[in-house]
């Protein structure tokens, strides 16, 4: 399944992707679920599944508003250096452990939505990611059991604000609509295993990053297990396993967004997540 949060007839909403159209599930399930999040905290995951095939699309797609995927994540926990390819070309050492760091939930902005490029800096890079999203929360969760806490997968942009980063992670990972999540997560049923994804980012069409997440130097089983020992891991959590190489910052000369791009990662076995970048206002 792909399960979307968007805005309908004004409302928030959350439902299931049908081809073109959406089937909204918040009245379906008895408004019992005000989010997506909610949704996955109660376990309804197979009554979902029950809905979407015996409902139809009530809305086309053009007809909705798409909002982060998880519009209001507990935690938004990400994998800095992930990938040989970026380790090498950051000169960083390869990490013994997952590096992770934190994000905002007011730093994600949905699909075909604004990526906001903040006012104090021009340095705004792209990294396409694999994003997991937790399904069943636990603690101390076992590398040999943890794609068995993931509801399912979705595509992520680290928006980086390269200069700000250089003062510390926290800073150039948190500006506000730089995280782009989306457009929909497609359920752990349908991806079995994640290391055989193939990832591409594309600026104004151009090829700018490409990978199998066969290459990530650890695996998303071995991230959700160290992410659960640090911290209770909670449904609607999203975590991002970072990115390869080609960011572009080192680039020669730099590559970075512009207000009038259009920014896209696309993830097989999911889909494309398409943003405009924008100037704050």
């Amino acid at each position: 399944m792909k399960l979307a949060s968007y805005v309908a007839d004004g409302q928030a909403c959350f439902g299931v992707v049908i081809g073109d159209g959406v089937l909204t599930l918040n009245q379906r399930l008895g408004h019992r679920y005000a989010t997506l999040r909610d949704a996955l905290a109660g376990g309804a995951l197979a009554e979902i599944g029950q809905a979407a095939e015996a409902g139809k699309p009530d809305h086309r797609l053009s007809e909705i508003g798409w909002l982060p995927v998880i519009p209001n994540p507990e935690k938004i926990l990400c994998a800095g250096i992930n990938y040989r390819s970026h380790a090498a070309e950051t000169g960083r050492e390869v990490p013994k452990q997952p590096s992770m760091f934190i994000r905002l939930a007011t730093t994600l902005t949905g699909h075909e939505a604004e990526m906001i490029r903040p006012s104090v800096s021009q340095s705004f890079d792209f990294e396409g990611e694999l994003a997991v999203v937790i399904g069943r929360g636990g603690r101390h969760i076992p590398v040999a059991r943890a794609l068995e806490h993931v509801a399912g997968y979705t595509c992520f942009v680290d928006g980086s604000v390269r200069d700000y980063q250089k003062i510390s992670v926290t800073s150039g990972k948190n500006f506000p609509a730089t995280g782009p999540l989306g457009p929909w997560i497609v359920t752990a049923d349908e991806i079995t295993d994640p290391s055989r994804l193939t990832l591409v980012t594309r600026l104004n069409g151009q090829e700018v990053q490409k990978s199998s997440t066969d290459l990530l130097i650890h695996s998303v089983p071995q991230i959700v297990a160290f992410c659960s020992d640090f911290t209770p891991l909670a449904p609607g959590d999203v975590i991002a396993t970072g990115t390869p190489d080609g960011v572009g910052h080192r680039r020669n000369p730099p590559l970075w967004m512009q207000p009038g791009d259009v920014l896209e990662v696309e993830i097989s076995g999911i889909g494309t997540l398409r943003v405009r970048v924008v100037e704050e206002k």
